[in-house]
């Protein structure tokens, strides 16, 4: 009954906002980076001012604790964890900016590539 009443609820997120289980994705990735834009090289320190990427500070401070508890996952989580994870300013901005993710993304080098 649980996962029944999960994929209710993942239905229904994506029907209210719009997003797809691509654009949750995205966030995760971008959220990584956010927590740790060297990509885990060590002794790498990456200053990032996230406003020039159009992300407000208070959505950036939401988006890194996102990216420290989902450092070393797959970008693929389930999509109704990472939306209850999210401030309603974030979930505001996330809506409005869900296209322009992958672009923050591709500033960085990859971070699976060797």
């Amino acid at each position: 009954m649980k996962i029944k009443q999960n994929k209710e609820r993942i239905r229904e997120i994506q029907q209210i906002t719009g997003l797809r289980p691509t654009h949750f994705a995205d966030l995760v990735r971008v959220a990584q980076l956010i927590y740790d834009p060297s990509g885990g090289v060590s002794g790498k320190i990456v200053e990032v001012n996230w406003l020039n990427f159009g992300i407000p500070q208070e959505v950036a401070v939401n988006l890194r604790s996102l990216g420290e508890k989902y450092q070393y996952e797959s970008p693929h989580v389930d999509l109704d964890l990472v939306w209850d994870e999210l401030t309603p300013a974030t979930r505001s901005w996330f809506i409005a900016h869900k296209s322009m993710l992958w672009e923050i993304e591709e500033s960085f080098p990859a971070l699976d590539e060797d």
